[in-house]
């Protein structure tokens, strides 16, 4: 819809709301491929394993997954959403609340920092024991 939308409006609209425009169907498009890679990464790791060795398409991050690693994955395609919309409000500040905006960036370097720390965890975890 939203493509429909800049298609058709596209001679008269701003740059700024084309830039608008063009981020709403980034964040769309980030959005769908974070719940296909929940879908498809879950499946693979909690139900069974799905064999694409011989499939061209085959996603390189499907044949290392684990629970921990999908954690990790989905955190930073959060933290990539965040931004597209912090982005998105960055653009358009003049029609934002600086309380909003603050929070935002307050909710995004959470996720930063969430992340990191998964991150540093999921590492921590997978480092072999010393004997």
């Amino acid at each position: 819809m939203e493509l429909l939308h800049l298609v058709v409006t596209i001679q008269s609209i701003t740059e700024e709301h084309l830039m608008l425009g063009i981020l709403t169907l980034v964040d769309i498009t980030m959005v769908l491929n974070l719940l296909i890679m929940v879908i498809i990464g879950g499946y693979a790791t909690f139900v069974s394993h799905i064999d694409l060795e011989s499939h061209e398409d085959r996603p390189d991050w499907l044949e290392k997954i684990d629970a921990g690693m999908l954690k990790v994955k989905l955190a930073t395609a959060l933290i990539s959403i965040s931004g597209i919309h912090l982005l998105k409000s960055f653009i358009n500040i003049e029609h934002k609340k600086p309380e909003q905006v603050l929070w935002q960036v307050v909710i995004h370097c959470t996720f930063l920092i969430s992340a990191v720390l998964l991150a540093y965890i999921e590492k921590m975890m997978k480092k072999p024991a010393i004997n």
